[in-house]
Order: structure tokens, then sequence, then C-alpha cells
């Protein structure tokens, strides 16, 4: 349940969740906490010790026993000192190697989701919970959890050595309490809401800079830089003022904690004074040694607001991730039929929505032999493209099936039919990296010898070889550094070292120029050698030699023929293309 929800303090099963990623870790974590409880102890020992000293060697004046006690506290802050390097090493530790482990699990459910998922969700939200959320969690064992366990051993600790000292004292030092815990519940109730704004403004602000710079051509086509510009200033003004918001709490919270943490000493030292100056039972070592705890009571008090904070960041952090995590929209991978393929497809009255009954395809049916090609063709919206998706099983049917060589796709083994069908999209994304690598994209099973032969055949060897390191040319962010032609010769390239069964071509050559598309066309006739081909167009010139011509509309084939029977037709495809020839002929 969301912490948000429920008004406590810590979601404190989220919370358990989050724990139970440090299992791995365990002797690590058990180190640490007895680290913390160590801690706990050593350093409210020091007034104590201070205490002792004051009232049995510096009053009497015991040099000897004032030394030893010098060398006893010195003793005592090297041992802090070195558990207090374990217990800040370890906790740290722990939380980055959770925070790997995490981060690994959710980026490999990510790329185990649907398409569907990825249609609904901006992908500068999945950025931010992979990176700034998940990197929340980290201080939930650095500076939360363990953290708030030493703070609160402490705390028992120094009032227990308090009472043990003077009973009368801690009442004293004890009547500023009530005013703190009001303001600390205060500033922890204000606190939550604004670190839940911050992490939603983070999201909101990741989301638009993600978006605007992947599409920065469009807004520089049509001079929306100040429209877009302003639109940026009011999600980065909100961003800021979500933060000041929290800054405004720890402004007006530390102060009141150091004020009430100062009148609590103004009245220890008051009645203690009085005391002394009496002659009563207060000693000036218990004194000064009361003022050291007050010091170490208030300081984990106001550590605990703000460690309970930064937990409470975590937990609204984890909240988010697991959210992804927990996303029921995984790709059914139940197939495991791992068989010769031939190439066989047949679509046997196929319906299928993106949204609701928004139906793109209605009752679809149609068949491509083994090694034949088939072209599909029609107006945008048709559903041209989501035949091929359902094809490669990036999203699933609603109604119909679809099967390759009389076997449904959903038998098959979900890696092993994706290796045996490739796509070559109209817009080719290209990785960051080196053309090899983009080319053969890290499988091990294909080396640069084979990358080079097949380059040869397509055509591409030339191109390649002019780049700067050749192969190991590394082109830029979605390999904008190469032409879109050169792109698409790479495209191919990924296709023909597989050597897939079955080739979807996606508006494949229409971005080209005359002598790129004469390359892809002569790669083309090795490509579609005893290879099932289903062909997207809008040139209608590039398939017509098809084997069968699907003409569609509203998810509906309105013609089914060779480029002569509908042309014979004389119907939409048949217009379609001496439209087609009459604009060509003008150029």
């Amino acid at each position: 349940m969301s912490n948000s929800k429920t008004g406590n303090i810590v979601d404190w099963l989220l919370l358990k969740r989050v724990v139970s990623f440090a299992k791995p870790y365990r002797t690590y974590f058990f180190i640490a906490t007895i680290s913390a409880v160590i801690l706990s102890f050593l350093g409210p020992l020091r007034p104590m010790l201070i205490n002792y000293a004051v009232d049995n060697y510096i009053i009497i004046s015991d040099y000897k026993g004032l030394l030893n006690i010098t060398v006893l506290l010195f003793v005592l802050l090297l041992l802090e000192g070195f558990v207090q390097f374990f217990y800040i090493y370890l906790s740290s530790w722990i939380g980055q190697h959770v925070i790997q482990d995490l981060r690994a699990k959710i980026f490999k459910h990510i790329l185990s989701l649907k398409m569907r998922y990825f249609d609904n969700t901006p992908i500068g939200t999945l950025v931010t919970r992979s990176i700034s959320d998940v990197e929340t969690i980290s201080d939930i064992f650095s500076q939360g959890l363990l953290v708030i366990i030493a703070e609160i051993l402490k705390l028992i600790v120094v009032i227990g050595m308090m009472l043990y000292t003077d009973v009368k004292l801690t009442f004293i030092t004890m009547l500023t309490i009530p005013l703190l815990l009001f303001a600390t519940s205060w500033f922890k109730r204000n606190i939550k809401a604004s670190f839940q704004d911050v992490r939603e403004q983070v999201s909101r602000l990741n989301t638009f800079v993600q978006e605007h710079l992947v599409g920065m051509q469009i807004v520089q086509i049509f001079t929306r830089e100040k429209v877009e510009y302003e639109k940026f200033k009011k999600i980065n003004l909100a961003h800021q003022d979500a933060h000041l918001r929290s800054i405004f709490y720890y402004a007006v919270f530390f102060p009141i904690v150091e004020v009430l943490s100062a009148t609590s000493i103004a009245l220890v030292v008051w009645h203690g004074g009085q005391s002394i100056l009496e002659g009563q039972d207060v000693t000036i070592g218990e004194l000064i040694a009361f003022i050291l705890f007050i010091h170490m009571m208030f300081r984990p008090i106001r550590q605990l607001a703000d460690r309970f904070n930064i937990l409470q960041m975590g937990i609204v952090g984890s909240e988010r991730v697991f959210r992804v995590l927990d996303t029921d929209e995984k790709i059914d991978t139940k197939g495991s039929l791992q068989t010769s393929i031939e190439g066989n497809v047949l679509f046997d009255n196929v319906d299928f929505a993106y949204k609701n009954n928004e139906w793109v395809l209605k009752g679809f049916s149609c068949s491509v032999k083994a090694g034949k090609m088939l072209a599909l063709v029609g107006s945008t919206g048709s559903g041209k493209t989501t035949i091929i998706n359902l094809l490669s099983r990036f999203y699933e049917t609603r109604k119909g099936n679809i099967t390759i060589d009389d076997i449904n796709i959903q038998d098959f083994d979900l890696e092993f039919l994706r290796e045996n069908i490739a796509l070559v999209q109209q817009e080719v994304f290209l990785f960051s990296d080196t053309i090899l690598n983009n080319i053969t994209l890290f499988d091990n099973n294909i080396d640069e010898r084979k990358v080079i032969e097949a380059a040869k055949i397509i055509g591409a060897h030339d191109f390649i070889q002019r780049l700067p390191n050749s192969y190991h040319y590394i082109v830029g962010e979605r390999g904008l550094t190469l032409s879109s032609g050169e792109r698409q010769l790479i495209a191919f390239l990924r296709v023909y070292v597989r050597n897939p069964k079955i080739l979807i071509l996606d508006e494949a050559t229409s971005s080209v120029d005359t002598e790129t598309e004469y390359l892809l066309q002569k790669a083309l006739d090795n490509l579609l050698e005893n290879r099932t081909t289903i062909v997207i167009a809008h040139r209608l010139s590039t398939i017509v030699h098809a084997d069968k011509i699907l003409y569609l509309e509203d998810g509906q084939v309105l013609e089914e023929g060779t480029h002569d029977e509908l042309m014979r037709k004389n119907l939409k495809y048949a217009k379609m293309y001496k439209i087609q020839q009459k604009e060509i002929s003008k150029k």
C-alpha cells in the first residue's frame, strides 16, 4: 500500500521489500548493524569519563589519574573512529550493491515488457525510475535505516546515562522535549509531501528534456525554440519550487532544534549551578557531563528527523521503482518450440486493437508461401505495420491465429522466433558505438571477417572503408553522423549476417537516394533468395514483382493478387500506381 495513502511515516511493507534485496549481503549488513550498536555506546561514554575526571582528578589535582583517563579517552576516540569507518563504509557498500542489483533487475524487466507498455509510458519516466529513483534507495542503507538504528540506540543510552547520573537534571533537560516532538512531527509531515513533489517534478523534467533532445530537429525546423523554452521554464520553475519548499522546512526546523537545545542547556546550567553554589548533591563534573549529554541527545533527535526524511525519499523512490517491476505487461514466453522453419506464414481471421475496441485489423486473413514475397500497400492507418508487429510478437492478437509452418507463433520459443524473423525499418536506429558492433549487436557468433564478406556482397564495404577506422568507426548518437542511405545499408547488413527465414521490409528503401537504392536493390536479390519476404511499400514500383499484393483499408483486405492482376481490375491499387507513375514522369 502506498505510504502517501496510509499517512504513516514509513511504509513498512515497502521497506521490508527493499531490505530483502540486502539478503545476499546479510553478513555485511550484520557487521554494519553491530558497528551501529557499538557506536551508540562509545559516544555517550565520553561525558561519563569527563564527569569522573573533573570530580576525581581535576578538582583534587590528581595529575596521574588525569593522565590515565586522558589516555583512556584518546583510546576511546580511536576505537570510535575505527568502528565508525566500518559502519560508514559497509552501509554505503551495501547500498551501492543493492541498487546495482535492483537497477539490473528493473532494466531486465523493462526489456521483457510488451510494446504496448512503451506506447503508454514516457521514456523519460522510465529513465528516472531506472537511474535517479533507484539511487535514492541506496540512501536507505547508507544514510537512512542503519543511521536511524544507531541514533535511536544512542538516544536510549544517553537518556539512560543521564538518569543514572542525576534524575532531577534529566527531568529538567526533558522539559523542552514536548515542543521538540511537536516540531519534529510537523517537519516530517510536511517534508514527506515535499519530497514526493520533488520526485514527481524530477520525473517531469527528465521526460521533457529527453523528449525534446530526441526531437530537437523538429523543434528547430518549425522554429519552436522560444515556445519550448517557455514550457521548459515552467517545468523547471515547478522543480525549483518543490526543492525550495523542502529547504524552507529544513530552514525552520533546524533553528528550532538549536533554540530548544540551548534552552535545555540554559535550564540545566541555571539549576545545576544554583545547586553547586548552595552545596547540594550536584557536582561540577555532572554539570559538564549534562551539557555534553544534551548535545548528544538533541543531535540524534535532529538526525532522526533528517534520516527519516532520507528514508522517506528512498521509500518514495522504491515505490516508483516497484511500480515498474510489478507491471504485469510481460510478453508471454511460455512457448518453447525450436524447430526448423521453412517460412510459410498464415494470418487466420485476425482481429487487433491498440486501445479497447478501436479495431486496427478486422478479420484479417492472408498467407504467403515459403520463399515468396508478399507486399502490403494502402493508406496510412490501414494496418500494414500492425501486421508485421503481430508477426514479430511485439503485440498479441485479440482474436484469430498467426501460424508459421502450421505452428502457432505463440508455441515457438520467443527468442528463437525472432532470430528467424528480421525487420528492416524506414528509420534505422543505430547505437553510439562502432559500425561493427551496430551490425553484430555484440553477437559472438558473428565475427568481423563474416561482416566484411557480407558487406562486400551487400555493397556497403566501400563506404565503410572510407570512414575513419573503417568498421571500428564510432557513429554518433542514433547514427546521425551517417546518411539515411548508409544507415539503411547497415540495417541490411544486420539482416544478412543473421540469415533469417522471414524478412520484413517496412518502407526500407523509401528514404534513400537513387544510387543507394540501386545498391539496396542489388543486395535484395541476395537477401530474397530462399526467404519469405513481407514488404510494406508506398513506392509501388518496388513491388511490381511481388508474388502477392494486398491492398488494405481500415484493417481489411480490399484487393488481392499480383501486380498485373490488380492492374487489370483497375480499382484502388491501379489508381494509386498510375498516380505515382505520373508523378515520376513529371520529375
